[in-house]
């Protein structure tokens, strides 16, 4: 087993999937190619969790996944086959969880305030005067709990329902109204959250509070386990979690890479555009997104774009561009989910500014007009600002550019109010030459960047990538709507880049956090080439779907189930509970007609009402048939190909549970399902048996294993040279790794038909013999014809004979 792993596979974790259960899927992943295990969060999260992102306590294993014996067990099992664990690492926040007793740093807070030993574990803006912590978890305002007596003392536990608080020392016997006054928190109605919550919190879950991991007590204390389980062998590497959300990402990659002896590790990272990871952080590369992107890409036809746009126009009456789309979704993402957070930043600025005669003139109300706009035009996650340093080039262009988009929307009289603040963000000299109150510009600087994450993520991928669906399998985690396609030679580029600087990073095509599987999104990829023959489906669908279509029903809702019901379409409709589940969760993060806090049970019955209809109308869902059965020809040649580029480009291949057969999951809890383990091991036995694919499902696991098992055998070629291959098709992609392995796909298989199919087409092969290890075919160097080398199937993996 290497320290760097050649594979992962992605295992969620949690009470019906524990660690012996993924003990007994140890052999089927060996065989399939994989050298290591991918693990969803291991510590103790709240009970009933099924993702662990809500850990409870950094000292225990989760005892819903068996605890330590368990993990113990499937750490001998990996070893026993020479492979090793990676496991997904939470720093950015912990849970609140009900009961809050369940967090023994939580409680002590809530009990013991600012005195308490724990106090310095969370963000908490207690105030000039102490004050407590807000905990918004009332169904009504705090009068009306008084006055209904849903309040009740326990000893020395305040009751609210199943919630649970600790009393402050000397408060038991106080009056109820009195001693809830006399608390270090402050019981609130939910809806007080959002504007004045007192503590950072993850994006805008008031039930996940971010933690100070900058603190070296802090770090230590919830990574001891993770550190102890790694230097005995039982990990090996680890995935962060959002490290944007994070006073020093640096900082906590640099402490992590000294305490870990510079152990593999990834990070969650979104890259807007261009950007790229910064060079000084010391980690491998990213999760994937960025491959995720450029692979899907080569496989959408950029013709596509307009016909598509307008059709979408047409039917929903949204903009043609997507950017007005994601800038309304900020600004309701700022004035509503991040109001406590802009009006921490704005007192922050104030109190610069108070302090400094040359500052003073500037008003509240102007800060908070220039940081609204500041974080709306903001264009990535974070400018990695640190404070005391000077910015580097990458940093200053951000925060510049979205000064320059911000100035088009404040008066001339706040012009000189942005150019304050950008200084002050960019940690400049501004005002007084002895810059009074250094603390308070480096927390400026900081929990500014610490906001530009949240209002990106549900401004952009939880609210604009559900309004806006010109072509929904560019509506992804990372991803871009309007990057629509990727040429072979960006691709190339890009992957260059990659093994150049990232050559350890991790490429993906799913994870427990994209919107639709990788073959939800290759099924969709293929509309790209036929804006025609969709745009005609999608109106006769409407036309015999007309009589169960309410007044209410908008058509971005409607437009969203056509291409869902497509992309999900296996042999049939995609299961009535999960279809009307995912249309539920849609609607709500749209937030346009319902949402999770203000649910419309009108529209959201009208949404269901059709969906049912649809899936009970037998004529229009044999019309569907017609056109998936007639699509898939293409959706193999694209569910193929960009598998076997993600699994043999530049990086450490990532394998979603499950995604080695054709997987049409939706976005979570949907792509949480259990997998079939037996049947995929006796559907691999009997390919290594010598038996042919039998469709498409067999023909994935097919280029799964033979791509995995490659990159085990000859692990100095996969970290070695990337070479672009010439072909005298655009519809191919070909590539080299090192002088040993090339890989040829097929991309756009519908203009390919369009054109008669390969005809003479011929891709240069360095020299030598060459096997495909898919068919067995043996072919020469030189120039072959792509005709001979996929007539079996779309792709090829070759390597020397």
């Amino acid at each position: 087993m290497t320290a760097v792993p050649q594979a992962t596979y992605r295992l969620q974790l949690h009470a019906g999937f524990g660690f012996d259960d993924a003990a007994e899927a140890v052999s089927y992943l060996y065989s399939l190619g994989v050298s290591h295990a991918y693990l969803s969060p291991i510590l103790q999260a709240t009970p009933g969790s099924t993702h662990g992102y809500d850990v409870v306590d950094h000292s225990r294993l989760s005892q819903a996944a068996g605890g330590r014996p368990a993990f113990d067990r499937l750490a001998a099992k990996l070893a026993d086959h020479r492979m090793g664990a990676i496991a997904d690492v939470v720093p950015n926040h912990v849970a609140v969880p009900t009961p809050a007793r369940l967090n023994k740093a939580l409680w002590s807070v809530l009990r013991d305030g600012p005195s308490s030993p724990y106090a310095e574990w969370f963000d908490v803006d207690w105030g000039a005067g102490n004050q407590p912590l807000l905990m918004a978890v009332l169904g009504h305002r705090i009068g009306k709990v008084l006055a209904d007596g849903e309040l009740s003392v326990d000893g020395d536990v305040l009751r609210y329902y199943d919630h649970e608080f600790p009393l402050r020392p000397g408060t038991e016997n106080l009056p109820i109204a009195e001693l809830v006054t006399e608390q270090w928190y402050r019981l609130a109605h939910w809806r007080v959250a959002d504007e004045e919550l007192n503590y950072r919190r993850f994006f805008d879950v008031d039930t996940l509070a971010a933690v100070r991991v900058e603190n070296q007590e802090v770090f230590e204390a919830t990574h001891a386990l993770l550190f102890s389980l790694l230097h005995e062998g039982k990990l090996n590497g680890f995935r962060i979690d959002h490290p944007d959300g994070l006073a020093d990402p640096r900082g906590y990659l640099r402490r992590l890479a000294e305490r870990t002896g510079g152990a593999w590790v990834v990070v969650e990272k979104i890259l807007e555009g261009e950007e790229e990871l910064p060079a000084d952080w010391p980690c491998a590369g990213t999760t994937g997104y960025d491959a995720l992107l450029r692979v899907g890409g080569l496989f959408v036809d950029p013709s596509g774009a307009a016909p598509l746009s307008a059709f979408h126009s047409e039917l929903t009456g949204e903009p043609a561009d997507f950017a007005p789309v994601v800038e309304q979704a900020k600004r309701e993402v700022v004035k509503h989910g991040q109001y406590a957070e802009v009006h921490r930043l704005v007192e922050l600025l104030a109190r610069i500014c108070q302090d400094d005669v040359r500052l003073r003139d500037h008003t509240r109300r102007a800060f908070h007009e220039v940081v609204v706009e500041l974080l709306v035009n903001f264009d990535r996650y974070r400018a990695y600002v640190v404070p005391g340093e000077q910015p580097d080039h990458t940093a200053v262009m951000a925060m510049e550019h979205a000064t320059e988009l911000a100035r088009r929307h404040l008066d001339e009289e706040l012009q000189d109010t942005l150019e304050l603040v950008r200084d002050l963000l960019l940690g400049r000299e501004a005002g007084t030459a002895s810059r009074i109150d250094e603390d308070a510009r480096h927390e400026l600087i900081v929990r500014f960047q610490q906001t530009c994450g949240p209002v990106m993520a549900k401004g952009i991928e939880d609210t604009a990538f559900y309004r806006w669906f010109r072509l929904t399998a560019l509506n992804e985690v990372g991803g871009d709507p309007e990057h629509f396609g990727v040429s072979p030679e960006e691709f190339h580029a890009y992957a260059a880049r990659l093994n150049d600087r990232w050559p350890r990073t991790m490429t993906t095509l799913s994870t427990h956090d994209t919107k639709r599987s990788e073959d939800v999104r290759a099924r969709l990829a293929v509309l790209s080439e036929q804006p025609g023959a969709w745009t005609e489906a999608v109106r006769h669908w409407r036309s015999l779907s007309a009589d169960y279509r309410d007044t209410a029903l908008d058509g971005s809702t409607e437009y969203l189930l056509w291409q869902t019901l497509f992309g999900t379409w296996d042999h049939g409709p995609l299961a009535e509970d999960r279809l009307q589940a995912y249309l539920q969760k849609a609607i709500r993060e749209a937030k346009r007609h319902t949402s999770w806090t203000s649910p419309d049970s009108e529209y959201e019955e009208s949404v269901a009402a059709f969906a049912t209809a649809v899936l009970a109308d037998k004529a229009l869902l044999d019309s569907v048939r017609r056109f998936a059965d007639a699509q898939a020809e293409f959706v193999r040649a694209a569910t193929l190909g960009q598998k076997l580029v993600q699994l043999t480009m530049p990086g450490v291949p990532d394998v979603y549970q499950g995604s080695e057969f054709v997987d049409l999951s939706l976005v979570d809890p949907d792509n949480r399902r259990t997998v079939d383990y037996l049947r995929r091991i006796e559907r691999l036995t009997r390919l290594d048996g010598g038996a042919n694919p039998d469709g498409l499902s067999d023909e994935k696991l097919l280029v799964t294993s033979r791509a995995l098992r490659l990159r085990r055998q000859q692990p100095e070629v996969f970290a070695g040279s990337y070479t672009p291959l010439p072909t005298s098709s655009g519809h191919a992609v070909a590539f080299a790794r090192g002088d040993s392995v090339v890989t040829i796909a097929t991309r756009l298989p519908v203009a390919l038909r369009r054109l008669g199919g390969w005809g003479d087409s011929t891709v240069v092969l360095p020299e030598g013999e060459w096997r495909d290890v898919l068919t067995g075919r043996s072919v020469g160097s030189g120039a072959a014809r792509i005709h001979d080398l996929l007539s079996d199937l779309p792709v090829a993996l070759l390597t020397r004979s």
